[in-house]
This record gives C-alpha cells, sequence and structure tokens, in this order.
C-alpha cells in the first residue's frame, strides 16, 4: 500500500506540460526572424519574434517532432525529447523557392492568378525586352496566349482579346487609359517600350470594373519604378538592332529614391528604315522614328504613394501603301 502511493505521488511530476524555449537561425549563424515552428502532432504552433526566439508551452515529456519553416528557407523538421535544460537552437538552411505571383489587375485585392476569377496573364520586363518588336503591344502578343494585335503601321499595332479590338479593349498606363489607338488606323500605343517594367492582360470581360471599353478585356502597361539603394543615383542604358528594318533602338535611363521621395527620366529613340523581304524586296514606306521622354516625381510612403508622370511621345511614321518598287 505504501508503495502504491509514492508511485501516485510521483507521477503528476513526471507528466507536467513542458514549455519549449528555443531559437532559429541560418548556417551563418543569423536569427531568422518571424520563422513558424510547429508540432502537426498536437496541432500546436508559434511564430518566432525578431531575434528568432519562440517557446512551445504545453508539451508533454518525450519525443516530439517539429516543423520549422520560412521564406527563403528549406523546411526543417527535428526531433527533440522533452524536457530540456538548455535552449533548442534550429539552423535552416536557404533555398531558393520562390512565392506564387501576385496580381491586382482586374480584382478588388491582390490575388495569386491561378486563384484570380478572370484570367489574367503578366508579362515581366525580362519577357518583354527578349521578344524583338517594334512596339510593346507587339511584345506581348509573343509573350500572352489569346493575345493578338492588328497591324496598319510599321510600329502600329493594336490589341485584340478574342476578336475584339479598338473600342472593345481598354488599354491603361498605370491605370490610365490610353485611348489615341482608338482614334484611327495609323494611330498606336503611345507608350515607351523600354520604360515597362509589366504588362497585365485581362482576357475576359472586365467592364464592372473598367466600364465600357473593356468588353473584350483590358491590357495594363505598369512602368518601371525607382528601385535598389536609397540615396544612390542608378542609370540603365539599352541598345538594340533588328535586321530586317534595320531598326536602330536605344534608351537611358535613370532614377533616384530617398526617404519614399522618388524621380526618374527616361529618354528612348527607335530609327527604321524600309523593310526587305526574300520575295517582294523592299516594301516601301514601312520606316519609322519614334522619339520618347518621360519624367517622374512621387513619394512612396507605408500610407501609400502618389506620382506625378510627364511623358512627350513624337512619333513620325510612313504609311505603307502596296508598292514594291519605285516604278509601281
Amino acid at each position: 500500500m505504501k508503495q502504491l502511493l509514492l508511485c501516485l505521488l510521483l507521477t503528476p511530476p513526471l507528466a507536467r506540460a513542458q514549455a519549449l524555449r528555443g531559437h532559429v537561425q541560418d548556417a551563418a549563424g543569423q536569427p531568422v526572424p518571424y520563422a513558424s515552428v510547429a508540432v502537426p502532432a498536437r496541432h500546436l504552433g508559434t511564430t518566432a519574434d525578431a531575434a528568432g526566439d519562440f517557446t512551445l508551452p504545453d508539451l508533454p515529456a518525450g519525443p516530439q517532432q517539429l516543423e520549422v519553416s520560412a521564406i527563403g528557407y528549406a523546411l526543417a523538421r527535428p526531433v527533440v525529447t522533452l524536457p530540456l535544460a538548455l535552449p533548442l537552437f534550429i539552423t535552416l538552411a536557404a533555398s531558393e523557392k520562390a512565392l506564387g505571383e501576385v496580381v491586382v489587375t482586374g480584382v478588388g485585392r491582390a490575388t495569386e492568378i491561378r486563384r484570380s476569377p478572370v484570367p489574367i496573364a503578366a508579362l515581366s520586363q525580362r519577357e518583354i525586352r527578349i521578344n524583338a518588336s517594334t512596339n510593346v503591344i507587339d511584345a506581348a502578343v509573343r509573350g500572352v496566349p489569346g493575345l493578338s494585335a492588328v497591324t496598319t503601321g510599321p510600329n502600329v499595332s493594336k490589341p485584340f482579346i478574342r476578336g475584339l479590338g479598338y473600342n472593345r479593349v481598354l488599354t491603361l498606363f498605370n491605370g490610365l487609359r490610353q485611348e489615341g489607338q482608338q482614334w484611327g488606323d495609323e494611330h498606336g500605343i503611345e507608350v515607351d517600350a523600354y520604360g515597362v517594367d509589366r504588362v497585365e492582360v485581362v482576357k475576359g470581360p472586365a467592364s464592372l470594373l473598367y466600364g465600357s471599353d473593356a468588353v473584350a478585356g483590358v491590357v495594363n502597361l505598369l512602368p518601371a519604378l525607382p528601385s535598389g539603394p536609397a540615396g544612390e543615383l542608378h542609370g540603365e542604358a539599352l541598345a538594340e538592332y533588328q535586321s530586317v528594318n534595320g531598326l536602330l533602338g536605344a534608351s537611358l535611363g535613370l532614377n533616384y529614391q530617398k526617404n519614399g521621395l522618388q524621380t526618374s527620366f527616361r529618354a528612348s529613340q527607335r530609327l527604321a528604315r524600309d523593310y526587305r523581304n526574300a520575295v517582294d524586296g523592299r516594301v516601301y514606306n514601312t520606316g519609322f522614328q519614334e522619339l520618347t521622354l518621360t519624367g517622374m516625381v512621387g513619394v512612396q510612403k507605408r500610407w501609400g504613394g502618389a506620382h506625378l508622370w510627364l511623358t512627350t511621345y513624337d512619333n513620325h511614321q510612313e504609311i505603307p501603301d502596296g508598292s514594291r518598287d519605285s516604278l509601281s
């Protein structure tokens, strides 16, 4: 009887809940802030603080498997046996896993493309520049399935979505309507292709959000904003050559930001002669000259931002009439 009583008195202290304290760090020993630490078998979890420290209360004594994760690091599954006399140190290995792409076009909040209720396609700046073209619409057509264009001039392309174009497809530049391409056949998108950071295409009716012009969809051209360390002047110089029409293109961009204030400037020019093909030879009146100057000043804070853009677009284009030589 005395032995049984002794066992009953000793059992509660051994089964008492334990608190697991630890620290999450990377391979270099630097803390990993706001890492997630969980015990899946017991549906318990917590988040590390800014210094990488965490506490998991109410764990029973014995072995426990943890799952520790953080953005930019591989998932770790260490097994620990409680109680521990010292805090637990967990080291995470770096990983190049990327987050799902997020866009804001056509919906009321930031939405992953695969979860958007309307078909949305996005084209990055790199994809725009590797698609050789005479304007940004042609570059988008080559990278976005379902988007086509009608070309009515040497550097004039009008976006079409599912067979509809002109005033049935709304074209935006940084959220502002670009309606010049609706005026006539020889009017194109008055936007500097070198300065576009991203193209987002809503493929489907979007009139509820954008108005009657968006019956077929929306093409939103987003300009590049200043990036990089604050207080430093950043520059970019681009050059382009296309052999078919001898196109020479050049662009110089500068940007600067500090304390939330942003400013940028870009000057771009494209020159092209009449192109030539093997069947017709030289096709007359297919050359053009295009000059674009763009300046921006703005402010970007935690509460939001405001930017003022000023653009001058000068396009001298020849209008092809089907001539194949100087006599016909």
